[in-house]
């Protein structure tokens, strides 16, 4: 088998995979690179290959950084299956639709600058992809469950594995060959943090004869759970109680959106925070909630009791699911007491810019960041410590207070990705350290080397290696 590591290789964003064996080609993952102009125009030229000669997609997850250029690829020409867990499908349903919307809202606007400020261009801006062609690309997805061996091709096996990451998230585990010539190489996809709220904790794998493992945060410890249940306290209680202004909390709308709906609830049910007024302002992650209600089968035992039949509202003051532009809009003329969490996650996208402008400026207000934030993204600045940002061609002043939540990732730091490995009971030929930073991906296969002894590299973007 030939592996070429098109994306996320040293660096975060934009996971794909092109595996080529015994006469077939497919991709794991079709991730959105992102982080400012030059992710724009990697996107552009993502695919070294002719999508016509791609037989099917492995999906590991719906997050767009693993999921967000299948809609383009399905444009070009790919006529395949997308392998996806069923949530991971539902997922997507809103989630593509939703990033095809953004990219045509943004050439919108970009091509409405340029007409304003005169600049001379060959030809108008186009999105990435439309949302007819991100719901065209649905029909691609084929639905499969966890545990369920599946056949993609005659010579390949896979399963997919719970990955404890996000709803529907997945390990991939894949046989190629046959009788003695038979082996497996594996997928970790993005890996959860065991022990966090609602998703289960990730699948022991104890056999692979070649690993590709990510490594988000494979040069870190996150704070325990009690420590950023104390630090989401602390935010909420001085921003609401003693400054009285907002909390504004940009969180992806599938995972982390879910995970703070459901701290906020248990903490109000432990006593620990008031009733608050929560503001869930974004389509995509109301949708999203909906699913995972649809999914509670899939949650751990701790989401059931806090949940329970609905939802954890009885914990709220208020929560409300904003949907209509006008109602968004009205969010920014309120000056305290509102928690409103938004999407994107790392405050490139979407309708959380608009409460950033609104809020930044403030100084009563809270900017809580809850997540990664990739380089050259509006939240990497902002927790670099910018004092002004730049949103919607604007500047704008940064008065209000920033508070990181250092352990509500949905990745494994570097001891949990440890402990996962070391379920495996003999070492891979050889370990592949993806999805993470250049100095992280090369640190953790470093530390992978020195702590159980494998054999593990940080292979650069571009690079092929043959599985012999």
């Amino acid at each position: 088998m030939k592996l070429t590591f098109l994306g996320a290789a040293r660096e975060v964003t934009g996971s794909c995979y092109l595996a080529e064996a015994d006469g077939v080609r497919f991709l794991v993952d079709c991730g959105l690179f992102q982080g400012g102009r030059e992710a724009r125009d990697k996107n552009r030229h993502a695919f070294s290959f002719d999508p016509r000669g791609i037989d099917f997609v492995l999906l590991t997850h719906a997050h767009i950084d693993h999921s967000g250029l299948l809609p383009r690829l399905v444009t070009l020409g790919f006529k395949g299956p997308i392998y996806a867990t069923r949530a991971t499908c539902d997922l997507l349903a809103v989630m593509l639709p939703d990033a095809a919307h953004i990219q045509e809202k943004e050439a919108e606007y970009e091509n409405k600058r340029r007409f304003r400020t005169g600049r001379p261009q060959r030809s108008d801006v186009a999105p990435l992809y439309t949302v007819e062609q991100a719901r065209h690309c649905l029909r691609r997805l084929q639905a499969v469950d966890y545990d369920a061996e599946i056949a993609p091709h005659p010579a390949l096996r896979c399963i997919f594995r719970d990955a404890g990451h996000i709803l529907g998230s997945a390990i991939v585990e894949l046989w190629a060959g046959s009788g003695g010539h038979r082996r497996k190489i594996v997928f970790s996809g993005d890996l959860g943090q065991p022990a966090r709220p609602l998703v289960r904790d990730p699948t022991p794998v104890e056999h692979a004869d070649w690993l590709v493992v990510e490594s988000t945060y494979g040069n870190r410890l996150h704070k325990s759970m009690a420590e950023t249940e104390d630090e989401l306290v602390h935010a909420v209680l001085d921003t609401i109680e003693r400054k009285g202004g907002n909390l504004v909390v940009p969180a992806f709308a599938v995972g982390r959106t879910q995970d703070m709906l459901f701290l906020f609830a248990d903490l109000t049910r432990r006593g620990r925070l008031p009733k608050l007024s929560v503001y869930v302002d974004s389509p995509m992650a109301t949708s999203a909630t909906e699913i995972t209600a649809r999914h509670m089968a899939l949650l751990d035992e701790e989401a059931h009791a806090v949940l329970g039949r609905h939802g954890g509202a009885e914990h709220f003051r208020k929560i409300d699911f904003v949907e209509d532009v006008e109602e968004s809009m009205a969010l920014d003329r309120i000056e305290r007491g509102a928690v409103i969490v938004s999407a994107s996650g790392m405050c490139d996208a979407g309708r959380v810019k608009y409460h950033l402008r609104a809020n930044l400026p403030r100084r009563e207000s809270t900017i809580l960041i809850t997540g990664f934030q990739a380089a050259g993204t509006l939240g990497r600045r902002l927790v670099d410590g910018a004092k002004r940002v730049r949103i919607f061609g604007e500047e704008v002043a940064v008065r209000a207070d920033l508070y990181t939540l250092g352990g509500l990732s949905a990745h494994a730091d570097r001891d949990a990705l440890l402990g996962w490995l070391r379920h495996f009971r003999a070492p891979p030929r050889k370990t592949f350290v993806v999805h993470g930073e250049a100095e992280t991906a090369t640190g953790f296969a470093a530390t992978i080397q020195e702590s159980l002894g494998w054999h593990a590299e940080a292979p650069e973007p571009g690079r092929s290696v043959t599985l012999a």
